[in-house]
C-alpha cells in the first residue's frame, strides 16, 4: 500500500473525503515526525511506538575500493508493533 492507497482507504472507512482524508494522514505524519525530532516516544495503544534510538559508531567497508571505513554514530527512528498489531499480523 501507498500513500495514495492509504489516504483512499482511510477516505472510505472514515466516510470523508479523499482531500480531507489526506490532510489528515500528512497532519498524523507530521506530529509523528515532529515529536521524534524532539527525540520524544510516539505511543499509539494498540498499535505501537514510535522512538528514536542510537546507533553506534561501527566499521564498515567501502564498497569500491574495498577499504575499511568508519560509519558514524547516528541516531534513527524505529517502530515497536504493539500486542494488537502483532496479533493481527500473526495471529496464533
Amino acid at each position: 500500500m501507498n500513500k495514495a492507497e492509504l489516504i483512499a482507504s482511510v477516505a472510505d472507512k472514515a466516510g470523508m473525503t479523499k482531500k480531507a482524508a489526506g490532510e489528515a494522514v500528512e497532519a498524523v505524519f507530521a506530529a509523528i515526525s515532529d515529536s521524534l525530532a524532539k527525540e520524544e516516544k510516539v505511543t499509539i495503544v494498540g498499535f505501537g511506538t514510535f522512538e528514536v534510538r542510537p546507533r553506534q559508531e561501527r566499521q564498515g567497508i567501502n564498497p569500491s575500493t574495498g577499504k575499511p571505513i568508519t560509519i558514524p554514530a547516528t541516531k534513527v527512528p524505529a517502530f515497536k508493533p504493539g500486542k494488537s498489531l502483532r496479533e493481527v499480523v500473526a495471529p496464533k
